[in-house]
């Protein structure tokens, strides 16, 4: 059984002022197997954040499913689904989403104070954490007072320090220059090569590449997907840049067809 699975997924907005409805996503299905990096490219609009929200339990689908563990996430009641996001996933935003007046420290353990782990677990689990993000010398500072590819490293050690099923990241480079980039991304295999399972929205070739599988959405739709194999990220990269051109040009078959 896949770790996760989207069934039929549609998603329809109504706009506020004369009632037109806008289809973010129509008949989107893929699974997501445990521990791998699978990143999800497409143009602005395409729905690709919206599918993330609704993966993500932060908004609901039109029609459709999505199975995560095989739990039905359409058949969990609110509490259960803040209970779940707060347990099984883990969030890395663009913008870091940090606390600045709480130490890095105290935005770490956040999620861990919201699901009631004891001070001496708290502490027991950030330890490795932080040594392997390289952030243990900044755990007494404030988000203000450090970088922005820092910042980002925190976002993921509090998006892991549960110890998640999945972790979701939204842009994750977006806000950083290419150094901190590199940095972020590196983490980001190491992680998953420790068996973390990585789902990845991303405009950055570059970050995608270092991902094993790429989905394309154009017009809420799974165009094409493709897998890195025995590939370096140089030679991933290429075929990912070739891929989206054919998108970009229609030149390649929706994968729900």
């Amino acid at each position: 059984m896949s770790m996760l699975e989207v069934k039929n997924l549609k998603k329809v907005y109504t706009t506020r002022f004369g009632g037109n409805k806008v289809t973010a996503l129509q008949n989107v299905n893929l699974t997501v197997e445990r521990g791998e990096y699978v990143a999800i490219m497409g143009e602005s609009g395409s729905g690709k954040t919206t599918l993330l929200n609704i993966l993500a339990t932060l908004d609901k689908p039109t029609e459709g499913e999505v199975i995560l563990e095989g739990k039905s996430m359409q058949a969990m009641k609110e509490k259960f689904l803040a209970k779940f996001r707060r347990e099984s996933l883990g969030f890395v935003f663009q913008e870091f989403n940090l606390l600045d007046n709480f130490s890095v420290r105290d935005n770490i353990y956040l999620p861990l104070v919201l699901a009631g782990c004891t001070p001496q677990e708290m502490e027991t689990r950030i330890r490795p954490i932080a040594d392997k993000l390289g952030i243990t010398p900044l755990l007494e500072k404030f988000p203000y007072e450090i970088s922005g590819g820092q910042k980002q490293r925190v976002a993921v050690a509090r998006a892991i320090i549960t110890e998640p099923e999945m972790v979701l990241a939204d842009e994750p480079t977006g806000a950083l220059d290419s150094r901190s980039t590199d940095e972020l991304l590196n983490q980001f295999a190491a992680i998953n090569k420790d068996g973390q399972t990585i789902l990845m929205v991303t405009h950055s070739i570059k970050a995608a590449s270092t991902a094993g599988r790429v989905l394309f959405i154009k017009d809420g739709i799974v165009y094409h997907q493709i897998y890195r194999g025995n590939e370096t990220n140089s030679e991933f990269y290429r075929r990912i840049s070739d891929s989206l051109t054919a998108l970009m040009g229609s030149g390649l078959r929706a994968v729900n067809e």
